[in-house]
């Protein structure tokens, strides 16, 4: 019987001591850690107005539909673009409701933007991203909607194209992935202009 009682003893110690080791310690000095070198992105990696406002985060993409503006990827997430519902819509290539969804989305983009019925479209302007919340479009999505934004708001074409080279990101390590246009920072650096 002592033998089990000191048995037992070990046993809620040693659940003690990880409990506290695992849900105390570890994720203080992760936190701590976070908040002194990678504050920002500890942090949501939020855009924020002069006055301290948070208007969205570099890494969620937010929806634009406003012609004066450039339009993001199609979301899956929730009701779109809800980041308590982040994911796509598991359809797969030879499901019909996703054939069907890409070609309304592809001939309204091609409306919005005065394309003809030919005109190719990239796949990132019709289609969801694996999250539904990607904050990025590609560089030929972004061309594409110059001359519509152009005309909405009266500006530049070279100025607009300025903007837009200034919120591309490059490849990740130089290598991986292809350059992306962050909407919501080239819509607010838009609206900046006047």
């Amino acid at each position: 019987m002592k033998e089990f009682f000191s048995n037992i003893r070990g046993a809620v110690v040693s659940t003690f001591v990880l409990a506290v080791v695992c849900c105390g310690l570890y994720p203080l000095i992760v936190f701590g850690i976070s908040q002194t070198f990678f504050r920002d992105k500890a942090n949501g990696s939020l855009i924020l107005d002069p006055d301290g406002t948070a208007r969205g985060s570099k890494l969620l993409g937010q929806g634009f539909a406003d012609a004066k503006y450039f339009h993001p990827r199609p979301s899956a997430a929730g009701n779109g673009y809800d980041a308590t519902s982040s994911g796509g819509s598991n359809l797969g290539p030879t499901s019909r409701k996703l054939n069907d969804a890409i070609k309304e989305r592809l001939a309204a983009y091609r409306a919005e933007n005065g394309l003809s019925e030919s005109a190719p479209v990239p796949a990132d302007a019709v289609t969801a991203s694996g999250s539904g919340l990607d904050p990025h479009i590609s560089l030929q999505n972004a061309e594409l909607q110059i001359p519509r934004v152009v005309k909405a708001r009266g500006v530049a074409d070279e100025k607009v194209r300025e903007l837009i080279r200034q919120n591309t990101n490059g490849r990740d390590f130089g290598v991986f992935g292809e350059p992306g246009v962050n909407v919501l920072q080239l819509n607010r650096a838009l609206d900046q202009l006047h």
